[in-house]
């Protein structure tokens, strides 16, 4: 029996798979050399993330690889025509991510309505000034992105005591459709974007979203960063059409240093670290080891991105 070949897109630190040694031939490469090492592999692990190599390496002669894994929730980085259309499993990191990023988006929320920055702000300059500061009991969020992170975000505010709609691809049961996506923006006190990156929902918050929410809102993005317009996100930051927002993730990534999105007034940025808790690359680790250990068994895996669609469904 042939030993099966594990291609490994690097990143460091590389990923700790001691458990699969002597069942698994493993070899590395970095994106330069990704696309002449594509047909000799049967397994590829997209452990660098934040590579869009794979989209220009996949297009070509000779094999594929029959299973893809990327260490991460979102697949808008990998996924091309060419891959959409062949027979090659694609699986994501789904479960992970959920809890540590529904903590970070309570804890911005809190931030804002207690007004932590400017307190921040105020010690630096050694300014005492009372203010007052807001409760989150009883004020309303949307969250866009009905997967398992946008449900986990959605758990965590309401038991904060805010009341949270959730709203997703398709209307269900405890589940809004996008049809009712405006209404639910004007009302909402905070708006946190959850949803992954597709054709529907690139640039889904533009200047017609933005000036549908209350000037008292504040916007979260943790999902990505082509969700949002980001020229027309400076645009309603500078104008107060909204009172906030916080950026976790950017169409640029990482953020130039001259960006004009640092300067903003009343925006939060963080370099794409909601979901980074201590130990999670060991996490992401174990877990593709479980899902390979499915695959080499020809179980079926969990996880399967649907690739038309660009996300795990069912949910």
């Amino acid at each position: 029996m042939t030993t099966p070949t594990l291609l490994v897109l690097d990143a460091d630190p590389l990923p700790r798979l001691g458990a699969l040694a002597g069942r698994v031939r493993v070899e590395h490469t970095d994106e330069a050399h990704l696309a002449e090492r594509l047909p000799a592999a049967d397994v590829l692990l997209v452990w660098d993330f934040a590579s869009h190599a794979v989209r220009g390496a996949w297009p070509g002669g000779g094999p594929r690889p029959r299973w893809v894994h990327t260490a991460s929730a979102g697949v808008d980085h990998l996924l091309c025509p060419e891959l959409a259309a062949s027979d090659t499993v694609v699986t994501n990191a789904r479960g992970i991510f959920d809890r540590p990023i529904a903590e970070y988006v309570a804890a911005l929320v809190l931030a804002f309505a207690k007004d932590l920055p400017r307190t921040l702000e105020l010690q630096r300059e050694h300014s005492w000034r009372h203010r007052e500061s807001r409760t989150v009991a009883g004020t309303r969020a949307v969250v866009v992105g009905s997967g398992p992170i946008g449900r986990a975000i959605a758990g965590t505010l309401t038991a904060l005591g805010v009341r949270t709609a959730l709203t997703g691809r398709t209307p269900r049961p405890g589940v809004h459709g996008p049809e009712e996506l405006d209404r639910l923006l004007a009302r909402a006190d905070w708006v946190i974007a959850a949803a992954p990156l597709t054709e529907s929902t690139h640039g889904m918050f533009d200047a017609r979203r933005f000036g549908v929410m209350q000037p008292s809102a504040h916007f979260v993005n943790v999902g990505r960063g082509g969700l949002v317009v980001e020229d027309a996100l400076a645009e309603a930051l500078r104008r107060r059409w909204i009172a906030g927002a916080a950026l976790d993730v950017f169409e640029e990534e990482p953020l130039s240093p001259d960006s004009p999105l640092w300067d903003l007034p009343g925006l939060v940025v963080s370099p794409h670290m909601s979901g980074d808790t201590v130990g999670w690359r060991d996490e992401l680790g174990a877990q593709f080891v479980q899902l390979y250990e499915l695959w080499e068994a020809g179980e079926q895996l969990p996880n399967v991105v649907d690739k038309q669609r660009g996300y795990v469904p069912g949910h």
